[in-house]
């Protein structure tokens, strides 16, 4: 481990090295804190601001903030940056027609795939990685004219929902509260855009990963419904679990890049799935009061125990009451038979030895690794880790071929029953979609790995494939952000939409962290 440790102190610093303070021109005194999608197109109509001056608004927003405050959230420059900026804004002088996300700064997580930008996936075994090509998602944010402007921290191979720490780039702290965490794995993605280092958030979901950051961050999160979205081009976890997705500073913004990601993929057999049934504008269905006679189901079967925090508790009593007042119908408690024996049924199974050969495979000879005995044998890992590398270790072969296999809900006994289940409560309920925390305690401080965490997230949607979304809930008396999810039946993320974007309006719950405010 002597070597993984020194070559971690060398790059810690790449930020700055790649992150120059950028000159200030006319325009950069624009406030950008908590700027929306729309806001900005309007502002580059008007122009108030070139896309230059943007971008770099952005860029300096990193520099002053990231690395001064420890918060740690971005580990990569893009150099193409300002460049791209300068192409969008001779674009928009001679066509006066702008793509549905011209100019929008984006952060990604150090998971996706991008051509022009090393993709390490938290790991110094992948130190350096270029792939030979930008991932599904990427593409579909640079056709639409998104600028890709850095790359986030995230957890070692994702493989913690708790924290987020690489051994590329150390511990990413939670923005609300530095001696805090801000979950994991997309931490640094969260923290980043709660911070407004950029407006598009992606992370990725396994069983947390989008949800329980932006639940820490106060931020909206979606994982979609597995099959609606492609995972091409994104270093696996649990592929039959794996999804990416936006995390947003509100729904409106989620909704729209939504609509730009989801979809077909002849690159990912999955996507085949949502064909009929993924929508091409999401934002069509948000409305301010959309909530009536909607009926919401209480699943205190997730959060109702000992360990729960009573704040956190009163905070979810007052949402539902939020939810009353918007004109909801709330059916508490909701619940489903045999929930114990079936969530404690679907454990996660270990295929990520078998999806990571793959994925290597996809580099070709300028693979750093081609196998996770490589990572093993060279000891490039963190440390901590072991157990979980471990755990990728007691299966290699073929998912299918395991017993029960480790397959999609429909191959899968164990996951098919669970989604039954959830699906008949919710019809007999006459329900649309389940309530319940994100979490059920606040973050937990740096380097606490024993005080309760209550992650509710694992819990249904990963092993049933259902869509869920997180939304503001509020903070805690301490500002420490509390999140509210809801999960509706397969394909249903346009009621998820629906559901969050009336209950964002009625409560207004987001705020920006203090200490990242507007630059002078």
């Amino acid at each position: 481990m002597a070597k993984v440790l020194i070559l971690f102190f060398v790059i810690s610093g790449c930020v700055s090295c790649t992150t120059s303070s950028t000159p200030l021109s006319a325009g950069d005194n624009f406030d950008v804190v908590e700027l929306t999608i729309e806001q900005t197109h309007e502002a580059l109509r008007l122009n108030k601001i070139s896309c230059e001056n943007l971008t770099r608004i952005y860029l300096n927003r990193i520099k002053a903030y990231d690395e001064p405050t420890t918060l740690n959230a971005i580990i990569y420059i893009n150099p193409n940056a300002i460049n791209k900026a300068r192409l969008l804004d001779k674009k928009f002088s001679r066509q006066g027609v702008m793509g549905k996300l011209h100019c929008i700064p984006v952060i990604l997580k150090d998971n996706f795939d991008t051509a022009d930008m090393p993709t390490e996936a938290g790991s110094i075994a992948l130190q350096g990685s270029l792939p030979p090509d930008d991932s599904f998602m990427v593409k579909k944010l640079r056709e639409q004219d998104a600028i890709i402007i850095a790359k986030s921290n995230m957890g070692e191979w994702a493989f913690s929902p708790y924290n987020t720490i690489s051994s590329t780039h150390g511990e990413t702290r939670n923005a609300y509260d530095l001696s805090r965490v801000p979950a994991g794995s997309s931490g640094g993605t969260a923290s980043a855009i709660a911070a407004n280092f950029g407006i598009i958030g992606m992370g990725t979901d396994t069983g947390n990963s989008i949800r329980g950051p932006a639940s820490h961050l106060s931020l909206v999160g979606i994982r979609s419904t597995i099959g609606a979205t492609s995972r091409d081009g994104i270093v696996p976890l649990v592929l039959n679990r794996d999804i990416g997705g936006p995390l947003m500073r509100t729904v409106k913004d989620t909704a729209i890049v939504y609509s730009v990601i989801a979809g077909f993929d002849p690159a990912d057999d999955s996507t085949q799935a949502g064909v009929e049934h993924v929508m091409k504008d999401y934002k069509s269905y948000l409305k301010q009061n959309d909530l009536n006679g909607v009926r919401l189901g209480v699943i205190r079967q997730m959060f109702d125990n000992d360990t729960a925090d009573p704040e956190v508790l009163k905070i979810m009593d007052q949402a539902i009451d939020d939810l009353h007042k918007t004109g909801a119908t709330i059916i508490d408690p909701f619940k489903i038979k045999d929930f114990d024996r079936l969530k404690k049924a679907t454990g996660f199974c270990s295929r990520f030895y078998y999806d990571l050969k793959n994925y290597l495979k996809t580099l070709g000879k300028q693979a750093p690794i081609h196998t996770l005995d490589d990572v093993i044998e060279r000891q490039l890992f963190r440390e901590q880790n072991m157990e979980a590398m471990q755990w990728a270790l007691s299966e290699k072969g073929d998912p299918a071929l395991q017993k029960p296999p480790c397959v999609d809900v429909a191959g899968d006994p164990r996951r098919k029953e669970f989604l039954e289940a959830v699906v008949t409560a919710m019809n007999d309920a006459k329900v649309e979609a389940i309530i319940y925390p994100s979490w059920s305690n606040p973050p937990r401080k740096l380097g606490d790995n024993e005080s309760p965490h209550g992650n509710n997230s694992p819990i249904i949607a990963p092993h049933t494939g259902q869509p869920a979304i997180t939304v503001p809930m509020g903070f805690t008396k301490d500002g420490l952000p509390v999140g509210l999810q809801m999960l509706a039946r397969p394909f249903d993320e346009y009621k998820l939409f629906q559901y969050a974007h009336a209950y964002e309006q009625a409560t207004k719950h987001r705020k920006p962290p203090a200490g990242f405010g507007r630059l002078n």
